[in-house]
């Protein structure tokens, strides 16, 4: 009887342990969204090409961060780069900004992780509240001095929730 009452007590706190490991390790996982990149033909950067990312958004209610990736090589020419953004909502108007991404620092060191392809992170919104659900669309385009810009390889969107 002693037996069968350690084996059953045994078997509870073993199923207690992995209920705790399963919420712990759940609440801790970021919750992405949306994470997509596109490739720049060449690795030259039209003027007038703009990238599109669409994502859905399901929840209204929670603050999201959003994010731009560059991936960058040796080729590129500049500490910056200048980007025109448009964010396209569900309902009302379009909203136009302009960005500045820092590339490399005042000695021309790369600021990205790698080392002949550069990826860096630019935060365009943190804990931000969309406005409605449904579709929205970011687009980029240069807004540097050149017609074609040479060495940005490609560029990515992140969307995640906060504080996940």
């Amino acid at each position: 009887m002693r037996n069968l009452s350690q084996g059953l007590i045994y078997k509870v706190n073993s199923m207690i342990v992995f209920f705790i490991c399963l919420f712990l390790f759940s609440c801790g996982k970021n919750q992405t969204v949306y994470n997509q990149y596109q490739t720049i033909a060449h690795s030259t950067w039209e003027k007038d090409k703009e990238y599109y990312f669409t994502f859905h958004i399901d929840d209204s209610t929670v603050p999201y961060n959003i994010t731009l990736e560059i991936r960058n090589n040796n080729l590129y020419p500049y500490q910056n780069l200048w980007l025109f953004l448009n964010e396209e909502s569900p309902i009302g108007s379009m909203a136009r900004d302009t960005m500045e991404c820092m590339l490399a620092d005042d000695f021309g060191k790369w600021l990205g992780n790698g080392i002949s392809l550069f990826q860096t992170s630019f935060p365009i919104k943190t804990n931000y509240h969309f406005t409605d659900t449904g579709s929205y669309t970011f687009s980029f385009r240069q807004g540097m001095r050149n017609d074609t810009l040479r060495g940005i390889q490609e560029m990515g969107l992140r969307i995640e929730k906060a504080g996940s």
